[in-house]
């Protein structure tokens, strides 16, 4: 790492902004011309344009092409895990609406959330999902995606409440022990888990607190309570007319939350929900599964059965109950939705590779804790990197791995207990992360709630105020924690 640093030094300043500069720009430019469309194609070639740029630097620098290749290779290989986890999630959407599962959720929801509250108990309900299997992706691709569809329904905002599924999902995950960025944060950096999650309780608590205000105050007097409750009565009777939602249309669910819950790994863990969705739609939704693989008519039971299982995990499931807007709700999933996110983390991916192959990330970094002068400017910076990293490396891992290994010795030299920087690289980096569209997080969250980034952001309260307020806890000197204090701590 020493070495890396100090060839890292030897880059000017301005030459490792660079690559930055130009994918700032080129995203810029395809926001303005293609809109939400820029997701579709135009954001991954500026993210590939902005490679170029970085390995034409390296280049320029003396590294060898072969070297920055395989970097980008490399960064495409930290990215795979993510892409079969979100082809799958795909799938899982397609059975899930085959089998009733998503329906018969958001048939419940219907029943018993009160509209005028319901995007605090969003935030509640995700939260406590999350908290308990230690996955915001999991809770997202099910609880979430039920709830952004009740939403709809109830004449609400799909995009508040994305913002509140997200923050509630990042509320529980990071506070969960099962949680895999609550494990690699202390890791880094040499800290026992539950130290960890104990220090992070500080500033967690006054975010969820603000957030849930945040959610209470804007859904108030937000309702039209004839339409709404005219809207409740006809969706729950097209869905009773079209499902069966008995208890059996909840097992998908069931058996992913208790697999999550006993620590099996997300793959396989949502692969058998997508398993167990497609015997759920073959044993309780039989006509349904035949009509959907068979809408011509000219194929044998059997073989009607199994081209609808599979045209619902591939290209997703296409409902027909009658009315536009509740199949427009309910036809979504399919692998084939996920090809464009897996395309833009790829490319997220190669850049990011390339930046911390040729030592730009690095040079970026250290020329920021020149200006570091106390404890707040310390963690301002860190929390600003971690951002910067969840921006240009387009992977959350990166914005706690990187961080954490350049700053753990400025933290010790400063008489800082660790725990302060494995917080700080929670607070900022995980919790952005949904915040990049181009990042695998923000791309799956996009991707599987149905709502752009951009347009969820604004509303993921929690995820923007936990940042802020490790800002203020590091200048206001509050639950900061000494060397000599971390063992009582």
């Amino acid at each position: 790492m020493t070495t890396n640093t100090s060839k890292a030094e030897n880059i000017p300043l301005w030459l490792a902004f660079l690559p930055l500069v130009s994918l700032i720009l080129m995203l810029t430019a395809a926001v303005s011309l293609f809109g939400d469309g820029a997701a579709g194609g135009p954001n991954q070639l500026a993210l590939l344009f902005s490679a170029a740029v970085a390995v034409i630097v390296g280049l320029s620098r003396g590294q060898k092409y072969a070297d920055l290749e395989s970097a980008i290779i490399d960064g495409i290989m930290l990215a795979m895990r993510a892409c079969l986890i979100l082809l799958m999630v795909g799938s899982m959407i397609g059975s899930w609406m085959l089998a009733g599962t998503a329906p018969a959720v958001i048939h419940l929801g219907l029943g018993v959330l009160d509209p005028g509250f319901f995007y605090p108990a969003t935030l509640i309900i995700c939260a406590c999902v999350a908290a308990s299997i230690g996955s915001s992706w999991t809770t997202a691709a099910t609880v979430g995606l039920a709830l952004v569809g009740i939403s709809n329904i109830l004449g609400l905002s799909p995009e508040i409440t994305a913002g509140a599924v997200i923050s509630g999902a990042y509320f529980g995950d990071k506070m969960s022990p099962l949680s895999d960025t609550t494990n690699l944060a202390p890791a880094m950096v040499n800290v026992d888990l539950f130290t960890h999650i104990r220090h992070m309780f500080w500033t967690t608590t006054p975010s969820l607190i603000i957030s849930l205000i945040l959610f209470t105050w804007i859904g108030w007097g937000g309702v039209n309570g004839e339409g709404t409750v005219e809207s409740i009565i006809k969706t729950r009777a097209l869905l009773e007319e079209n499902y069966n939602l008995g208890f059996v249309a909840f097992i998908p669910l069931i058996v992913l939350l208790t697999l999550a819950v006993k620590k099996v790994p997300a793959l396989p863990t949502i692969t058998i929900g997508t398993v167990t969705g497609c015997i759920v739609a073959v044993l309780f939704q039989f006509e349904s599964t035949r009509a959907f693989g068979d809408s011509a008519g000219d194929l044998s039971t059997p073989l009607a059965v199994l081209k609808g299982l599979w045209a619902a995990m591939t290209h997703g499931y296409v409902a027909s109950t009658g009315d536009a807007t509740l199949d427009e709700l309910l036809s979504r999933g399919g692998m084939s939705s996920m090809l464009s996110t897996v395309w833009l983390i790829i490319s997220a991916m190669c850049f990011g590779g390339v930046m911390e192959k040729t030592g730009l990330l690095t040079r970026i970094v250290t020329g920021a804790l020149k200006h570091v002068r106390g404890t707040g400017s310390l963690i301002m910076t860190t929390v600003f990197t971690a951002i910067g990293m969840n921006i240009v490396a387009g992977d959350q891992y990166i914005s706690i791995v990187l961080p954490g290994r350049m700053y753990m010795m400025e933290f010790a030299r400063r008489g800082l207990a660790p725990q302060n920087l494995s917080r700080t690289l929670e607070d900022a980096g995980t919790m952005t992360s949904a915040l990049v569209p181009w990042n695998t997080c923000g791309a799956f969250m996009a991707s599987t709630l149905g709502v752009a980034t951009f347009a969820y952001a604004p509303f993921a309260f929690f995820n923007i105020i936990s940042p802020i307020t490790a800002i203020v806890y590091g200048f206001l000197n509050i639950k900061i924690t000494k060397l000599d204090e971390s063992e009582t701590a």
